[in-house]
């Protein structure tokens, strides 16, 4: 067996925000291998993942952009991203990922988090536009239903956060949604937004 040493296990908690005895295990599984026991913690937080979803995430951190134009701040966002422990909101990974949530707002302009916030009006209302323009494209009746919920679907992944695909693919290439549950496997803890604030000159 690997002989792991405190500081070992410190420093690769720090990088994941894993919790301490999860971390021994992982390097002694992977006999010192730091990059192998991240690995193991990974599929671990995944395997966890569902048991999670119960969990209060009532701490975190306020991440936020400012987009210049002609050296001012014309776009400003906000992004609370909550995680469950202080440990987690105050690590590098959590914090960047709150800055990198605001830059993404600032670039695909979502007006709500999951789908469920969406008002049912506003819905009834893009079905009612979606249909009407399948009408007038002459599409059968019986196809128009089908338009109407391929269209939504649009919609949904033009306004809600958690649909959209995740603006900078260079860091995570899949939807927001998707990257939240990455981070909740790399770091141990159940991550969410909890609410989005976007402010842009000239805008309403």
């Amino acid at each position: 067996m690997a002989d792991i040493s405190a500081k070992e296990v410190m420093d690769l908690r720090k990088e994941t925000g894993a919790g301490m005895m999860d971390v021994k295990k992982a390097l002694i599984e992977a006999e010192g291998d730091r990059g192998q026991a991240k690995e193991i913690l990974m599929v671990k937080g995944l395997a966890d993942a569902k048991k999670r979803e119960g969990r209060e995430t009532d701490t975190g951190t306020i991440g936020h952009y400012l987009h210049y134009q002609t050296e001012r701040p014309v776009v400003g966002c906000l992004v609370e991203l909550r995680c469950e422990t202080d440990f987690v909101a105050k690590g590098e990974e959590f914090q960047a990922a709150a800055r990198d949530l605001a830059m993404h707002l600032a670039a695909a302009r979502p007006e709500y988090v999951r789908r469920e916030q969406v008002p049912d009006e506003a819905v009834a209302e893009a079905s009612r536009l979606y249909a009407a323009q399948a009408q007038e494209q002459g599409k059968p009746a019986e196809v128009v239903d089908k338009i109407v919920a391929g269209k939504l679907g649009s919609f949904y992944k033009d306004n809600v956060l958690y649909e959209q695909q995740f603006v900078n693919p260079e860091k995570f290439e899949g939807t927001v949604e998707a990257m939240l549950e990455h981070l909740t496997a790399r770091l141990g803890e159940k991550i969410t937004v909890g609410g989005i604030a976007r402010v842009a000159l000239g805008e309403e």
